[in-house]
């Protein structure tokens, strides 16, 4: 079976991390995987949300500490993608990370790195970076403060611990809590809403909402503004109205 699975459901692309007996660790290959996966979720016009996701129990346990052992590390990045092929890459489409299990040091950061998260009742979250003297680098040290707020990112980051995902749907780092056997339905259902509606909007949308907490009001509003014109000179742009006139649901096109 391959280390990294995608499927196709209509417009929702599926990525799942396959290497259950090793927790889903990141080796060379899951982080050429996951680049790969991202590369033709973004290069196919009719897939418009994707799913993250993992087999066995757990989410994703970080790096794989035998593949660094080996001389491997430099592979747990790629160029475009850094840690995991994923952590560093730019995207124009909202990515729905559905946690399982644990996610910690490199899988919370896999998650962080997505645009929501559904996460069972069971999943957990944490970087414990500092237990083994290291720091998470590949986003959690700006990326989780932002998320759950300074105080309680300061917290998890110095003492390393872990929170469960009752506490991270508290905190605003999850979206949805839901038993384990409803979680890639919960995503799935989430992931439906988002492809409802206007492709191209969604992705200006998405991409704006990123940097609502850094960029200035300034810069937001002219990248508002931008988004405005671009949008209005595409057909999604005419059909909204359209089907709103004529009561029946739009047929988006992406263009």
């Amino acid at each position: 079976m391959a280390i990294i699975e995608t499927e196709k459901r209509e417009h929702i692309f599926i990525i799942t991390l396959n290497r259950p007996e090793a927790r889903n660790a990141v080796n060379g290959d899951v982080a050429e995987g996951i680049e790969a996966a991202i590369d033709e979720f973004e290069a196919d016009d009719q897939l418009w949300v994707g799913i993250i996701r993992s087999s066995g129990k757990v989410f994703c346990a970080g790096a794989d500490l035998k593949a660094i052992s080996q001389g491997d590390a430099g592979r747990l990045s790629t160029k475009r993608g850094g840690f995991a092929g994923i952590v560093k890459r730019e995207r124009t489409k909202p990515l729905i990370a559905a946690v399982n299990g644990f996610a910690v040091a490199g899988g919370c950061e896999i998650v962080l790195a997505s645009d929501m998260v559904v996460a069972a009742e069971e999943a957990a979250f944490g970087v414990p970076e500092v237990k083994r003297s290291l720091v998470p680098a590949a986003g959690g040290l700006f990326r989780l403060p932002r998320a759950v707020g300074p105080a309680v990112g300061m917290e998890l980051m110095l003492t390393g611990d872990t929170i469960p995902a009752r506490r991270a749907y508290e905190l605003g780092l999850v979206n949805y809590v839901v038993a384990q056997d409803e979680l890639m339905d919960k995503a799935l259902e989430l992931a439906g809403r988002i492809t409802a509606n206007a492709p191209l909007a969604v992705q200006r949308a998405m991409q704006i909402t990123r940097r609502a907490m850094m960029d200035s009001d300034e810069d937001l509003w002219a990248a508002s503004s931008d988004a405005m014109r671009y949008l209005a000179g595409t057909e999604d742009f005419k059909e909204g109205p359209r089907a709103f006139i004529e009561k029946r649901d739009p047929v988006w096109k992406a263009k």
